[in-house]
């Protein structure tokens, strides 16, 4: 039997976790034709067919299923046998990508960022903002090599066909608090907590559908049987606060980000009664726990300055 070429595995796993040919080869910067044509020649040296495919799908056939289980394996074991050889008494240097939210970029994550570059000169530090569940995919099909994320991560999260979980390494760094932000002058800004139910009786700026926090407000309001009035929805922090600020409506928001707000007075910031499990920020990296010299350096510090 031929040796498998690593190649043509690569897009056989691309199109089983993309769920087609075309969105293999954008994920893998390829090609359409160079893909159909590499799992074509998978098929033929394995003798059997792969994927069935129509014009409204492409899925795998039960040879196909079997394949997928070991053919991710065989590529995770060549990029860890590719992580070790470039880590071996190397220094960090070069680019490495970070992915986050951009809440955890601008209020958690930049003493971390400034060590990097004091303590690893050589190090072109990137960051991919993304809403956490992404971040989780990408570390997780190793498009990216680590992530500070907020948990815990949706249960039903997938990546190529299993719970994301399974393929990464979760590292919780600090406990997440969600907290109320109204004008000084607002009724809740006297309240010690506040509770969803007094939260929904209020015109809300929320952060939008893709984080965790609003799925936690979701989930709660469901929950009472109610139907807030939603005013705004976004995914950025600082709107929320500055349309607070103005009188447009109340919002829940990390504590972390107010801090600042909160000292300062310009807006009343109220403790969320509890409203599902605990949140917390986590580093999250491949299962294998291999990283490149960068990647390792950078999670380092985040266990050192965030802890």
């Amino acid at each position: 039997m031929k040796t498998l070429d690593s190649t043509r595995l690569a897009a056989f796993v691309a199109v089983a976790r993309e769920g087609g040919f075309s969105k293999a080869a954008r994920t893998l910067g390829r090609t359409q034709s160079s893909i159909s044509e590499g799992v074509s020649q998978l098929e033929d040296e394995l003798g059997h067919r792969l994927f069935v495919r129509d014009a409204r799908s492409t899925r795998l056939t039960p040879e196909g299923r079997v394949l997928l289980e070991h053919a991710e394996r065989i590529l995770d074991e060549m990029q860890l046998a590719r992580t070790r050889l470039e880590s071996a008494g190397s220094q960090p240097q070069g680019e490495l990508t970070v992915g986050t939210t951009d809440t955890l970029a601008c209020y958690l994550l930049p003493p971390v960022f400034a060590a990097l570059r004091r303590e690893h000169p050589g190090v072109q530090l990137r960051l991919e903002n993304r809403p956490s569940p992404s971040i989780a995919v990408e570390v997780a099909e190793r498009r990216l090599p680590v992530g500070v994320i907020s948990l815990p991560l949706p249960s039903e999260l997938k990546a190529g066909g299993r719970p994301v979980a399974e393929r990464l390494r979760i590292e919780p760094l600090v406990k997440l608090e969600e907290v109320v932000i109204c004008p000084p002058g607002h009724p809740l800004a006297r309240r010690k907590t506040v509770s969803a139910l007094q939260l929904v009786e209020h015109p809300l700026l929320l952060l939008d559908r893709s984080t965790g926090t609003r799925a936690l407000l979701d989930r709660a309001f469901d929950a009472l049987g109610k139907t807030p009035e939603v005013v705004m929805e976004t995914r950025s922090v600082d709107v929320l606060k500055r349309l607070v600020e103005l009188g447009f409506g109340v919002s829940v928001v990390p504590s972390m980000a107010v801090a600042r707000e909160g000292r300062a007075r310009s807006l009343a910031v109220v403790p969320l009664q509890r409203l599902g499990p605990d949140r917390s920020v986590g580093l999250i990296t491949h299962a294998t726990g291999q990283l490149p010299p960068a990647a390792r350096a950078f999670a380092q510090l985040a266990r050192q300055l965030i802890r």
